[in-house]
């Protein structure tokens, strides 16, 4: 009862905050909830997870540089979270988003050949398979459903609509779904920066945590290139999404080293900007 309770004040707020947003429209609401966030966001999670998470990151960074990515994180999540009310403008426009590596989507879509696109909880992390997508390019994306059941249906609305109309919920049903989608000649996205409670225990930033294997398993069994995929968001309005060259399964040996290949990756995304990352996520839990 207490949690139905919960997650009703919970919903209800959220979408009191999507209506405000909509009537006070994007520009104004990024800097509304930049702030907001900003105030709000070390009240309701705890600073014990990310002062731990950035100490992992780095055992040497001072107080000040801590203060400065959390004060960061918090504003960048405010601003994606009322960005969501906005998809559709997004997904009829480019006028927000510049992309480089352009020609390796192209690539992709000409050669109608599946790939496991990947990457983190960076900058607005939804545009990554919104741009694939707008690029003609077959795509089913794998997400984690919201806890809050009040919520998460309208949430699902929003990234059919908006971002990508397949969608495959997290898990062992997901990953079979995720096969059928590749045998129909579809890609699959996913993020690969949560804690996986099925995962393997790898290296990441010199610190074991739990992986998910998944882009291994599926690009080894079925020989797909993994395309890894920054976002950055460079000011309030418009962002960068960086494609990088394909890993050639061909070169990994098997799905652990896939996933510690990967976590390098995420690494060094981390490293460019530490200030877009998701940090409240207990990855080394």
């Amino acid at each position: 009862m207490i949690k139905l309770i919960k997650y009703f004040f919970e919903a209800f707020f959220i979408y009191l905050f999507f209506i405000i947003g909509k009537i006070i429209g994007l520009s104004y609401s990024r800097s509304l909830f930049s702030f907001i966030f900003k105030k709000i966001g070390p009240m309701i999670r705890s600073d014990k997870i990310l002062n731990k998470n950035l100490f992992y990151f780095s055992s040497s960074i001072s107080e000040s540089k801590k203060d400065e990515i959390k004060f960061n994180m918090w504003s960048n999540y405010g601003m994606t979270f009322i960005e969501y009310i906005f998809l559709e403008r997004f997904r009829k426009n480019n006028f927000h988003i510049k992309i480089e590596g352009d020609q390796i989507l192209d690539k992709i879509r000409d050669d109608n050949r599946p790939v496991i696109f990947i990457s983190g909880h960076f900058a607005n992390f939804e545009l990554m398979s919104m741009e694939i997508t707008k690029k003609k390019i077959n795509l089913a994306t794998i997400y984690r459903p919201l806890n809050n059941f009040f919520l998460n249906p309208f949430m699902e609305f929003l990234r059919k609509k908006s971002v990508c109309r397949n969608q495959i919920k997290k898990g062992r049903t997901g990953v079979k779904e995720a096969i059928q989608y590749i045998n129909n000649k579809h890609s699959i996205a996913l993020m690969v920066d949560q804690r996986v409670s099925e995962g393997e225990r790898i290296n990441f930033f010199n610190k074991k945590a739990l992986t998910t294997t998944l882009p291994g398993q599926l690009a080894l069994k079925f020989n797909l290139d993994i395309v890894p995929i920054f976002i950055e968001r460079k000011n309030k309005s418009s962002f960068t999404m960086k494609v990088y060259e394909p890993i050639k399964p061909s070169t990994l040996k098997n799905k652990i080293e896939v996933a510690e290949k990967l976590n390098k990756v995420l690494e060094n995304m981390i490293i460019k900007n530490p200030n877009q990352w998701i940090w409240t996520h207990n990855r080394w839990k």
